[in-house]
């Protein structure tokens, strides 16, 4: 009940003490802990909806206090599994219509598919949960469990290691999956946009039937300082179809991670299954949206922070893709991009974006992103944003999982190999929130 906390903080073991208030129910189902925080799971206590609407019970008045212990109606750790991978939503994978759209779409013109995703997406703004545009849950859930065991014991401080190395804020992560031929044509000139801001990215490639991937190209975008990524097999939207073919198609996914010295992944469409992850042979992976009411399979893992499945390192998509804002929203601005930086900065969690070199060809477009890059340039500067490659907050993330807080006489010190990238951070309860601090 207590690792999801202090892995997540990684605070000191004896800082909480969460404990079952009672037995939990035989099914789960969707309740509250707090006025917004939406949670899916068993409980011990009230009743679990099946959807979610304004008449979910509040778990949080059946939390009780006891002697520096907290005894909760749920199981942190279950909850937070369950909403990281998508367990509350049961309508996972491709529908049949996906099958036939997918079969069609060679022969169809931008324009009617444009209109066919349109019909796909209607009434995306009345999904209640998880929340548009940004949604933490995963966060709230976290931060306010803390606040019950430092009540708890008493205390208003808990030391934990900062979320980012060297203190930074928060973190940005640039990622470009490419499509098509005309994609793949563009990438020299993308390459040219982000290095006029000083922002490196990592390239996604489809290894089959898309078009050809020579040597050459791909030495090219490692020379420049980019990083390689695989993105799906042929991005026909049947990855996860078929746990036989699955498997089958992971083994040449991994074959091309291996020729490509790809250290992440990437499934065609967002389309994915966390619970067959295993089969693949990747550091990382990038599949899995935050909010996914404009991709084609909906959900969501409610979290704009770095999370593990197994030893895969998820990183959560966590803005609006650029074809959805341009395509779907039809807006060719970035105030829903602006939007969402906000809401994660002070979160000081993962923006983590998918810029299409296919669909910023236009002329409208590429001024869009460029205005993109600009103001991530600002917020490196003016908000001490790491703007990182996917590599590099994966090897900060397995470093940090690792690293201890541990007492120094009347302070506290950080333990660990990479402990010189770290940084001490206090947890401060100031009424009934959270602030954090760092360590001067």
């Amino acid at each position: 009940m207590n690792q999801a906390i202090i892995d997540y903080y990684r605070c000191p073991d004896d800082m909480v003490d969460f404990r079952l208030a009672g037995d939990v129910s035989k099914g789960p189902g969707y309740f509250r802990f707090g006025p917004e925080t939406v949670c899916y799971g068993t409980s011990s206590s009230g009743a679990r909806s099946r959807q979610v609407n304004g008449a979910l019970y509040d778990a949080a008045a059946d939390v009780r206090i006891d002697d520096g212990a907290v005894h909760l109606p749920l199981d942190p750790d279950e909850i937070i599994e369950n909403l990281r991978s998508e367990r509350y939503y049961t309508d996972g994978g491709r529908p049949a219509v996906a099958n036939l759209y997918y079969r069609l779409r060679p022969f169809l013109s931008v324009r009617v598919r444009r209109q066919l995703q349109r019909a796909h997406l209607n009434g995306w703004k009345n999904i209640l949960f998880p929340r548009w545009p940004v949604d933490r849950t995963v966060e709230c859930l976290l931060e306010r469990l803390l606040i019950l065991s430092m009540k708890a014991r008493g205390i208003h401080r808990v030391p934990f290691v900062w979320f980012w190395p060297h203190g930074a804020t928060s973190c940005v992560i640039m990622t470009h999956d490419v499509e098509e031929l005309a994609g793949r044509n563009f990438c020299s000139q993308l390459m040219d946009m982000d290095d006029s801001v000083g922002i490196k990215a990592s390239f996604q490639i489809v290894p089959e039937e898309r078009y050809p991937v020579p040597d050459a190209f791909l030495d090219d975008i490692r020379a420049r300082g980019f990083e390689i990524n695989v993105h799906d097999l042929n991005h026909d939207g049947g990855l996860f179809a078929d746990r036989e073919d699955f498997l089958r198609r992971a083994e040449r996914i991994n074959t091309y991670g291996r020729r490509y010295r790809a250290l992440g992944f990437r499934a065609g469409a967002l389309y994915r299954n966390q619970a067959w992850y295993g089969a693949l042979e990747f550091s990382y992976d990038m599949s899995v949206p935050s909010v996914a009411h404009l991709d084609p399979q909906r959900g969501g893992c409610c979290t704009v922070m770095p999370y593990f499945i197994g030893r895969i390192l998820e990183l959560p998509v966590t803005t609006i893709q650029d074809y959805s804002l341009f395509h779907i929203l039809n807006d060719y601005s970035i105030d829903v991009w602006k939007q969402q930086l906000d809401a994660i900065g002070d979160s000081h969690g993962l923006a983590s974006f998918i810029v299409h070199p296919d669909y910023i060809i236009d002329k409208r477009a590429r001024a869009t992103y460029h205005a993109l890059l600009e103001h991530l340039a600002r917020m490196r500067e003016q908000r001490r944003t790491w703007i990182a490659l996917p590599r590099d907050v994966r090897r900060w993330w397995q470093d940090r999982s690792e690293l201890r807080v541990v007492p120094d006489g009347d302070r506290w010190r950080i333990e660990g190999e990479g402990k010189e990238r770290a940084r001490l951070a206090f947890a401060l309860l100031v009424g009934d929130s959270l602030e954090f601090s760092l360590e001067k």
